[in-house]
């Protein structure tokens, strides 16, 4: 089993930056995909940016292209978010994950760990 713990989450003004890391409990995530999701209150968990097993395919949501990087570490084990450029609306707990595949889909079905999750609070 792969347990997952994320980090780096808080209170931050519009446009301000900050950097979430994730890190896996198990080398054998490393062959893995892995992603953040958020989740906004009242709204549904949707894909925000995923990468592959070797980091070299990337994939962000629409909304996030140009600000948000995601990076991964093998050695380590820790999938990093980093966040520049922040608005009110990517206020939610944003969680990582890890694929069941070696790359990273934009369905939350095609994940089998799940950290708790970091609340990320972007004032106006």
């Amino acid at each position: 089993q792969v347990l997952l713990e994320e980090s780096g989450g808080g209170l931050v003004q519009a446009g301000g930056s900050l950097r979430l890391a994730c890190t896996a409990s198990a080398r054998t995530s490393s062959n893995n995909g892995m992603a953040w999701f958020r989740q906004a209150p009242g709204k549904e968990r949707e894909f925000v940016a995923g990468i592959s097993w070797n980091g070299a395919i990337t994939r962000y949501e629409d909304s996030v292209k140009g600000r948000f990087t995601i990076l991964r570490d093998r050695a380590s084990s820790t999938m990093y978010l980093q966040m520049n450029n922040l608005k009110p609306e990517d206020t939610a707990v944003y969680y990582c994950a890890t694929a069941r595949s070696a790359v990273a889909g934009v369905s939350a079905t095609g994940y089998n760990y799940w950290g708790q999750g970091t609340q990320v609070t972007v004032s106006s």
